[in-house]
């Protein structure tokens, strides 16, 4: 029983620390990559490496799609730091939208909501960026 116990909290911790990252095409010539998880310590690598590849494929306008999740640490907003820097160095933009209010809270404490764009809906973010 002990041991089923302890194959459950493995479980557990295990999906605690899952993301998942979909790119995908947006209006124009944007993408999105759609985040589902947590993004801290261990899975920010993961989101690392998607934005290095959008980059050096030629992707202008980035829009992370922070609808889905629940937790981002330091490591996370860092990644997004050298995303923005790695974007503006190209003549493009990274866009965050949807951030829950969790989220949205931790750019606001933190003051990053003056170094990224952030907005409600893909809609919002893309004709922004029209403009």
């Amino acid at each position: 029983m002990e041991d089923q116990t302890k194959a459950a909290e493995a479980a557990d911790s295990a999906n605690l620390m899952t993301l998942t990252v979909t790119p995908r095409d947006a209006e124009g010539s944007a993408r999105v990559l759609d985040l589902d998880g947590e993004v801290d310590v261990y899975t920010a690598p993961q989101l690392r490496t998607a934005i290095m590849e959008e980059v050096d494929q030629g992707t202008k306008h980035l829009l992370i799609n922070l609808k889905r999740v629940g937790y981002m640490d330091s490591t996370g907003l860092g990644i997004l730091i050298g995303g923005v820097k790695r974007l503006r160095e190209s003549g493009g933009a990274l866009l965050l939208i949807g951030p829950t209010p969790r989220i949205a809270r931790i750019f606001e404490i933190t003051g990053l909501n003056t170094i990224f764009n952030v907005y409600a809906s893909e809609e919002e973010a893309l004709a922004a960026r029209a403009q």
